[in-house]
């Protein structure tokens, strides 16, 4: 059944998070009531390091939207031992290895600066009072005061340098005695994702796929992936959505081998990232096609069905991508080929129950826009007739629809006089009359939420949601105003209350009643 990807952000759960005794994290202004948002991610799979030892590791991420204040993620996911780390610092990178002085802030565990994972865990430091830019460098270090085994948890192949010094020096801008780990293929170790709190993001977009998402043959150190392509079209477009990479080189729908199978990763690597909306399923059936065992057009298309079903149960929209060309390649032959324009064609179906459609195919096909085309167009082609270049790269990210990301969508009118229900709302210039009496409530063509009793307001938000405002009454129980951008400026801070409602009275009070009829908030006070 086709499903409306703007329906996706009025469905998810809003999670108003907080910490007890955690003010001291925050610097002044810091957003607490926003829920995190994925900014960078990098997929977890096995690196073949030698192992570390007294020394300090520093990653370079790169983000997509920004933030007032960090959280950050390390895996011991495949590791066969526990592995302690800590002295975490985060930075604005300056360039190299270097970080812009002043900008360093230093990460803790429930307060403390180390802390040891267990063999197939996954830790998150506490909140981290820094200001994250969009689109910028952020440097990581952190410590391993201790032997680790060989063959970390990590992603290979991040096409991002790392620097290695010995000791800790986690806090030092020019990280003394540090050199390009020139071994490492530029892999990322431990570090799995950098989060944000931003109370304007809508929400995550999960790139899931292969090596042709992962940015495998893209300019490396320039993040020209597609999906840092698209992070940069998003920015400038004024929307604020996180652009989250789980691509991993080679993977496919049912192997184990360069990572988990996607079949079985998918949940966690993108069902589990922060306030996903959106997921985009890439190039994993691409690799299926090539490995010397292809399979049927009928058992990717089954996959892509487990898909959907996953993705609707948990109210993220489904963004398939049809299987780019190859012809070229050694393992391409006709039968495979009349495989992938099966698949393809089924996708581009309502049949497929796919929320939308990023024709990679079409964008990366010879000649340009054909999507029937079985080989790359020559000016988008990395030359081994597999991977795009970053001209192809920059033209998948072109591809993409934004209104698919749309900040606001559409919202359910109330259905009952004077109730506002869970999942039901007011536009600008709506308006909600209570069961008896002159009294309504409405969102004013100002942006200001107002009750009106008689005519004459005897209540205002005091809060103006223009332009394009819009009240929600969320699934946790929260009346939330918004503005256009997807930024709430206005609640009645009423979370943690599934079902509740707002009801406007006859004497013109608002108020939020819990799913048992109690009162947890009225506009009178």
């Amino acid at each position: 059944m086709k499903r409306g990807l703007h329906t996706f952000i009025g469905l998810a759960l809003v999670v108003f998070l907080s910490w007890p005794d955690t003010s001291h994290y925050f610097a002044q202004g810091v957003i607490t009531s926003a829920p995190w948002t994925g900014t960078w991610a990098a997929a977890p799979d096995v690196t073949a390091d030698p192992g570390f030892n007294n020394q300090t590791i520093r990653h370079v991420v790169h983000t997509s939207i920004g933030g007032t204040a960090a959280r950050l993620t390390f895996s011991n996911l495949f590791g066969t031992k526990p592995v302690t780390l800590g002295d975490v610092h985060i930075a604005r990178r300056a360039s190299g290895a270097r970080t812009i002085a002043g900008t360093d802030k230093a990460a803790t565990f429930n307060g403390q600066p180390y802390v040891t994972i267990p063999v197939g865990g996954t830790v998150q430091t506490d909140p981290i009072p820094f200001q994250v830019p969009a689109l910028a460098d952020i440097a990581v270090s952190f410590h391993i005061p201790s032997q680790t085994p060989p063959r970390s948890t990590g992603h290979v192949e991040g096409l991002q340098d790392n620097w290695i010094a010995p000791g800790d020096v986690s806090a030092d801008p020019a990280f003394t005695g540090g050199v390009v780990n020139a071994a490492g293929e530029q892999s990322y170790y431990f570090l799995t994702n950098l989060d944000v709190m931003n109370a304007a993001a809508t929400g995550a977009v999960v790139t899931f796929g292969a090596s042709i998402t992962d940015g495998f043959a893209s300019t490396p150190n320039t993040n020209r992936r597609w999906p840092n392509r698209l992070a940069e079209r998003l920015i400038r477009s004024g929307m604020t959505v996180g652009v989250l990479n789980q691509g991993i080189s080679g993977n496919d729908f049912f192997t184990n081998g360069s990572g988990q199978a996607g079949l079985t990763r998918f949940a966690r690597d993108v069902l589990s990232q922060p306030n996903v909306k959106w997921v985009i399923v890439s190039d994993d059936a691409v690799n299926n096609l090539i490995s010397g065992n292809p399979p049927s057009a009928q058992q990717l298309i089954a996959a892509y069905q487990q898909l959907v079903q996953q993705t609707a149960a948990a109210k993220v929209g489904l963004i398939c991508s049809t299987l780019t060309p190859f012809e070229g390649l050694d393992e391409w032959t006709p039968d495979i080929e009349n495989t992938r324009q099966t698949v393809n064609a089924y996708l581009r179906t309502k049949e497929s129950g796919c929320d939308a459609v990023l024709d990679q195919a079409a964008a990366l096909g010879d000649p340009a826009g054909s999507s029937g085309s079985t080989a790359f167009a020559r000016a988008y082609n990395s030359g081994d007739d597999l991977h795009p270049d970053d001209a192809g790269m920059q033209a998948i990210a072109n591809a993409v629809d934004l209104s698919w990301f749309a900040a606001l969508p559409p919202i359910n009118a109330p259905t009952a006089c004077g109730r506002i229900a869970m999942g039901e709302g007011l536009a600008q210039g709506q308006s909600l009359a209570a069961c008896s009496g002159n009294v309504q409530v409405n969102v004013r063509g100002d942006g200001y939420l107002v009750a009106v009793k008689n005519g004459a307001t005897i209540w205002s938000s005091q809060v103006s949601g223009t332009p394009g405002a819009e009240v929600r009454m969320q699934e946790d129980g929260n009346l939330a105003m918004y503005d256009n951008n997807g930024a709430m400026v206005w609640q009645t801070h009423t979370s943690g209350n599934p079902g509740a409602y707002a009801y406007i009275l006859p004497n013109g009070y608002l108020v939020i009643f819990s799913a048992d009829g109690t009162a947890l908030w009225s506009s009178q006070g």
